[in-house]
This record gives structure tokens, C-alpha cells and sequence, in this order.
């Protein structure tokens, strides 16, 4: 009988000691499991969703997006996603984004808005002017377009190409200007000038973009 006891206690060490445990341990114990779980539930909860939310199908990158691209039909997706969560001016109609500039970097999956691309509500969103105009100009000095980005602020300066009596001096054309896209470098066999598309108000909108047409244009950083 002796050695059948013992042989029934070898290998069970594990349980033995569950079964003799203070009873102290199983309170840490229970209350580790149970945030364990809530835990796992509510990483569950956030991957679905709310099953009885509203959907609403809006525009998404299909794959990550250089600033600057004409958008194609193949990098757009329509998707439904829950309308609580939506951005404001998100984007429902993809055939109104096909030939549109994108401003930004954009990677796969992200919803596009209305200040994603070109449009009056950029010009107005980057100024805070509501007749706001994004004019294009080419800079006299091609390597200040090269360390431009988006967003920046700057006053637009022109100044003639030629010296001599009668020639007016370098002046302000438009002051805290909102740069909303330098265009990508081209390849070796196209002109090296870069575009750069500024957003200021109407007025000075048209002073900078009748200026381009005969003197030189550069741009001074707030």
C-alpha cells in the first residue's frame, strides 16, 4: 500500500501545489485572468467595429501615392467605413478624383478629402481667405524650389532681369503666401524648372501670376 501511494504522487508536483495553494493567490490570480480577457475583447471590439454602426462608402488610396501625381482610376478604392469616423470632407465619388493633383504623400488605405487635392477649398483652407487663388510659378533661382515643401509660408518677390536707369528694384508681390505643391523633378531630358503653385488672395493672385510673364520670381521664408 506504501508504494502505491508514493507512486501515485510521483510526477504530480504541479497539481499538488495547486491544491494546497493559500487561498490569498487566487484573488491576483482571478482578477489577472479577467483583465487578461477584457483585454483580448476589447482589441477584438476595435478590429470589428460596431457591426450596427453606420456606413458610409468613401474614397481610399489603393496603394501609397507620391505628391504631385495626376491621380488614375487604378490608385483609387471605394470602400464602406463607419460615417462617426470619417474625416470632414471625405471624398464619395472616385470618377471626381481621376485627373486631380494629389498635394500630399499618401499611403494605402488612407481617405481622401477635399484638401488632398487642387481645389478652391485648398487655396482657402491654406490661406484663410475665401477668394483665395493658387497661382504657378517657375523661380529664378531653380535650386530654392528643391528645398520648398508643402505648407510652407513665403512672400513672393520679383525683380527685373536687366539693370539700368529706369529699372524698378526688387519688390514684394505677395507677402505670407501658403506653398501648396512643388512639382516632382523631371527626368534628365526635361527642362529643369520646377514648378511651384503658391495660394494667396485674388488681388495679389493676379499681380504674381502677370509678373511671371515678364520678370524673374523668387521667394523669401518666414
Amino acid at each position: 500500500m506504501i508504494r502505491s501511494r508514493t507512486g501515485l504522487g510521483r510526477g504530480s508536483p504541479l497539481r499538488f501545489a495547486l491544491w494546497n495553494r493559500p487561498p490569498w493567490v487566487d484573488l491576483p490570480l482571478a482578477r489577472r485572468l479577467l483583465a487578461a480577457a477584457l483585454t483580448v475583447l476589447a482589441a477584438a471590439l476595435f478590429v470589428r467595429g460596431d457591426p450596427d454602426a453606420q456606413r458610409s462608402d468613401v474614397v481610399i488610396a489603393g496603394r501609397d501615392l507620391a505628391p504631385g501625381r495626376l491621380l488614375e482610376a487604378s490608385d483609387l478604392r471605394v470602400v464602406p467605413r463607419e460615417s462617426g469616423t470619417l474625416p470632414d470632407g471625405a471624398a464619395r465619388d472616385a470618377g471626381a478624383l481621376v485627373g486631380a493633383t494629389l498635394t500630399g504623400a499618401m499611403r494605402a488605405g488612407e481617405v481622401f478629402t477635399d484638401l488632398r487635392v487642387l481645389g478652391p477649398r485648398l487655396a482657402a483652407a491654406a490661406t484663410g481667405a475665401s477668394d483665395a487663388r493658387i497661382v504657378p510659378i517657375r523661380l529664378a533661382d531653380t535650386a530654392v524650389a528643391e528645398i520648398l515643401r508643402a505648407g510652407d509660408r513665403v512672400d513672393v518677390v520679383g525683380a527685373e532681369e536687366s539693370t539700368g536707369p529706369g529699372i524698378r528694384p526688387a519688390r514684394t508681390l505677395a507677402a505670407d503666401a501658403a506653398v501648396v505643391l512643388v512639382s516632382a523633378p523631371g527626368d534628365r531630358h526635361a527642362a529643369p524648372e520646377r514648378v511651384v503653385l503658391v495660394a494667396m488672395d485674388a488681388e495679389h493672385a493676379i499681380a504674381v501670376a502677370a509678373a511671371s510673364l515678364r520678370i524673374s520670381l523668387t521667394v523669401v521664408f518666414h
